[in-house]
Formats: structure tokens, C-alpha cells, sequence
């Protein structure tokens, strides 16, 4: 009996002390013990709600078909002389695009609707309409729709795109892989990324998922608001591999209202040439400043001319924004016009000055004529081509010569009667100091490298 009791005080003992252990070092373990969550790319903190945003989004973002028509050729030169046709064939291409009023105005990419015979807006109610082409900034790849419709429709609104943030979340709406009303989200990876070799872009970079078919679809913030239209993703296999980009909103809306306005995008320029500074180029210079831009010449009679900038002098800042390099400089001036004031903090010698300039119209890079859409050559495209003059075709809607449209465009303008072309400029020049109503020789090499003549 003895021996029982015993037994039991001792299993007794161990469940108090096997309760009490549990209480005190499991139970009611402090915060800092607790084991930590592992976060993931995808981790969303669960007090956020993207709920509202995505519905109030999708009905706003349509789907766009472009139907465009390729005709084949065996050989340019015995087309041109024999007048064969050759064979026709109608492609289709899909994106996104994005209503900006009640009304109608669509926005997508450049890209999507480039070279299109036909126009088709899907909204996310399933009815389709056809859409008119109001305009399109090339250099910014962004386009303007209208479509006709009895009812107002969902739009978004335009939120400013500088007070987006790193690390803020967005949201990407639109058709990849031909679906419709897609929503992924992301954060704001990284702003006024640079992926021209001209400088002129200025993109939001987003780790947001973003496929073929979202070109031309909306960046949202949490608010629903638009930040960016979806232009692009980096990839050696053209779908999504972590890293996207959009046009900035502030940027988008500019675009919108010079088309619809002016009919054209008003470029403006400060009136300066140099090169942003490094420590490499600080050292070779001689001087302290390892950030902002170096100004080598001043454009006679700008704005920076007649504000006082002067060779030598280094822009460190344009209305309060810190100016590290080109892009920095382009992403303010994307958003202004000519005639527009900005203020210049530079600094010359060692002393810090503060102006203000009048911004003047910037240089036209590109030109349409007679039906062809011509704009200058980049440095690089002149070395590969090893050609030092010259402007390339980018668009013919000129009726006597779409069939040939496979080998004009990416084409290049040589020369017009004999006098070869050094640019937009020059071109622009020469076609105002010819004879009214009379045709001019177009000397032009086709894509394929041959060398043909045409009458214009």
C-alpha cells in the first residue's frame, strides 16, 4: 500500500511540474522569444487591403487589339521596278490601355498601337468599339485613344507621380497573355530609371507582376489612383522575371494634354550641353563636385543664356530637386513646356547661386512628310549602319507605298535631289525651300541593305 502511495505523490509531483514548466516557458513566452515569421517576396502585411483599389481599377482598364496589315516581298528593287505586290497578310497584337475620362480618352503604349490599320477597344463589361488615334509621343511610348460611347464611363484619376515613394505599394492592372482584368501587386522598386540610350525616359520601376499584354495597363497606388501606365518588363525571355516599368503619371497626363491641345508634344529644353559629373571626371576637371551636371556650352539666345548660366557652371539643383546626373534633369523637364519657369541652383566656382530660367522649345527629333515618319539616328545606329548622315523611317502610311512598308520602315533617308541628310533639322530645312507641286528624288537604303529611288 505503501508503495502505491508512494507511486502516486510521485506522478503527481511530475504533472505539476510538467504544467507549471509549460506555463511559465511556453504559454507565456515573451515577444522577443517567439520564433520569427519568414518573409518572402510575395508577404503582404495583412493590415493592408487592396480590395477597393483593384475593383475600383479593373472596370477602368481595357483590352486593345490592333489589326495591322504586312505585305511579304522576295526582293525590294524588282518589286520597285517590275511592280510586283507580293503577298498581304492581315496580324493582330493585344495590349492594355487605360480610360482617363468619362468620356472616352483611352491611354495605352505607343508600341501597342504602332503601324495599325484598325483600332478595337474591349471594355471590361465585354462591348467593344472602335477607337480613333488622337496622337502619340514615340520617345515616351505613350498613345491617345477616343472612343465614341452614349453612357459615361469608369475612369481613373491621375495621382502626381513625384510623391510616390520607395517601398510603396502598387498595384498593375491589365491583360497579360491576352486575359482580362489581371491585378498583381508590388512596391515602388526604384524611380526615374533610365533605359534609353538618349536619356530622355524617365520610368517607375516596379516589382509588381507584369507580362505581355499589360503594356498600356495601369500602375495604381493603394488608393486606386494612377501612378504609371505599364510599359515594359526586363527579360531575356520576354516575360515577367521581377523587374517592370511605367511611364510616370505626371508624365502620361502632360503627354494627354499637349495632344489635346496642341496636337503635338511640347518638348522644352534649359538651352545647355555637358555631361553629368563622377569622381573620375571631378578629378580630370580639377574640381570638388563629384554629383550634378557640368555645363560645356550654353545654347545662344535660351533661357540659360539670358539667365546668366555660363560654361564651367555646375547644376546642382532644379526647383529644390537634387540634380545627380541627365536623368535627373529630364524627369523634371518631361513635365514642362516652353515658356514654363524653373528655378536653377548652381554652383560656379565655389559660390551657390539661385536664378530662374525660361525654358525654350526643345530640338524636334522626329518628322512626318509626304507620308513618312522619319526621326534622327542615334550614335550607336550610325556606327552600326557605319553611316554618318542620314535619317530613319519609322512609319509609311503614304497609300502608293504600304506594300513596301516591310522594307521602308527601319529604313534610312540618305538624301532628297542629290543633297544628303544630316537630321531632322537639316531635313526640315531642305523640304521648306523646295518647289511647291513638284516632286524630289528620295534616295533611300531598305532595312535589308539595299539602295533604292523614289519619286515623292
Amino acid at each position: 500500500m505503501k508503495n502505491v502511495l508512494y507511486l502516486f505523490l510521485i506522478c503527481l509531483t511530475s504533472g505539476v511540474l510538467t504544467l507549471t514548466g509549460y506555463k511559465l516557458f511556453i504559454e507565456k513566452a515573451p515577444a522577443d522569444q517567439e520564433k520569427p515569421i519568414a518573409l518572402s517576396n510575395t508577404y503582404i502585411p495583412t493590415n493592408l487591403d487592396f480590395t477597393s483599389a483593384a475593383e475600383s481599377t479593373v472596370n477602368a482598364v481595357v483590352h486593345v487589339k490592333n489589326l495591322s496589315y504586312v505585305t511579304t516581298h522576295t526582293n525590294a528593287l524588282l518589286d520597285f521596278f517590275y511592280g510586283y505586290k507580293g503577298e498581304t497578310k492581315a496580324q493582330i497584337g493585344t495590349g492594355s490601355g487605360v480610360i482617363i475620362s468619362e468620356d472616352g480618352y483611352i491611354v495605352t503604349n505607343n508600341h501597342v498601337i504602332e503601324n495599325a490599320s484598325e483600332l478595337e477597344v474591349t471594355l471590361n463589361n465585354d462591348k467593344t468599339y472602335k477607337a480613333q488615334l488622337i496622337g502619340t509621343d514615340k520617345q515616351m511610348d505613350i498613345a491617345l485613344l477616343k472612343i465614341q460611347n452614349d453612357s459615361k464611363l469608369p475612369y481613373l484619376k491621375f495621382a502626381d507621380s513625384d510623391q510616390i515613394k520607395l517601398g510603396e505599394w502598387v498595384l498593375a492592372v491589365g491583360n497579360p497573355f491576352n486575359l482580362t482584368s489581371t491585378v498583381t501587386a508590388g512596391i515602388i522598386s526604384a524611380k526615374a530609371r533610365n533605359l534609353s540610350q538618349t536619356g530622355i525616359q524617365s520610368f517607375i520601376q516596379t516589382d509588381a507582376v507584369v507580362n505581355p499584354g499589360n503594356s498600356g495597363g495601369a500602375l495604381v497606388n493603394t488608393h486606386g489612383e494612377l501612378v504609371g501606365i505599364n510599359t515594359m518588363i526586363s527579360s531575356n525571355t520576354g516575360s515577367y522575371v521581377g523587374y517592370a516599368f511605367a511611364v510616370p503619371s505626371n508624365v502620361t497626363k502632360k503627354i494627354v494634354e499637349d495632344l489635346l491641345t496642341y496636337g503635338n508634344v511640347q518638348n522644352a529644353a534649359l538651352g545647355i550641353q555637358g555631361f553629368e559629373l563622377n569622381t573620375s571626371i571631378a578629378q580630370q576637371l580639377e574640381i570638388k563636385e563629384t554629383k550634378g551636371f557640368y555645363i560645356q556650352s550654353v545654347v545662344t539666345n535660351s533661357g540659360a543664356e539670358k539667365a546668366g548660366l555660363k560654361q564651367n557652371d555646375i547644376i546642382l539643383q532644379i526647383n529644390d530637386k537634387d540634380i545627380n546626373n541627365f536623368i535627373d534633369i529630364r524627369n523634371v523637364l518631361n513635365t514642362k513646356r516652353p515658356g514654363d519657369i524653373v528655378s536653377i541652383t548652381y554652383k560656379r566656382e565655389d559660390t551657390l547661386k539661385t536664378i530662374s530660367i525660361t525654358l525654350i522649345k526643345g530640338e524636334e527629333n522626329n518628322l512626318t512628310i509626304k507620308g513618312f515618319t522619319l526621326e534622327n539616328l542615334t550614335s550607336e545606329e550610325q556606327n552600326k549602319l557605319s553611316l554618318q548622315t542620314g535619317v530613319k523611317i519609322t512609319a509609311v502610311t503614304n497609300k502608293d507605298f504600304l506594300q513596301y512598308q516591310a522594307e521602308l520602315k527601319s529604313g534610312i533617308l540618305l538624301s532628297i535631289n542629290n543633297i544628303n541628310i544630316t537630321n531632322i533639322q537639316h531635313l526640315k530645312q531642305l523640304i521648306n525651300q523646295l518647289p511647291t507641286n513638284t516632286k524630289s528624288k528620295w534616295i533611300i537604303r531598305t532595312n535589308n541593305g539595299q539602295v533604292v529611288q523614289i519619286q515623292l
